[in-house]
């Protein structure tokens, strides 16, 4: 009888997921309890401006409710000094 060949079965590894690095500025949401984590370098600007001005953009906008978070995102920016 003729010998059969047994053809040994070779796999790749698989690579892994590298693991996320947390650095300081940057926003991704977490959508299990609606947090926003930091999650890239920007640079960082104290809470208590970005709340000063994102409520003079409030004022501005005649105190019309539901855009607190376009305001404080374009007071962040602003503060940054990022272009929108």
């Amino acid at each position: 009888m003729a010998e059969i060949a047994k053809k040994t079965k070779t796999t790749a590894a698989k690579p892994r997921k590298a693991a996320a690095k947390k650095s300081a500025g940057g926003v991704t949401a977490n959508p299990a309890n609606g947090n926003v984590i930091s999650m890239t370098k920007e640079k960082s600007v104290p809470q208590d401006e970005v709340a000063r001005l994102a409520h003079r953009f409030w004022q501005e906008r005649g105190h019309k409710d539901g855009h607190h978070i376009e305001d404080w995102f374009r007071a962040e920016q602003e503060l940054r000094g990022i272009a929108s």
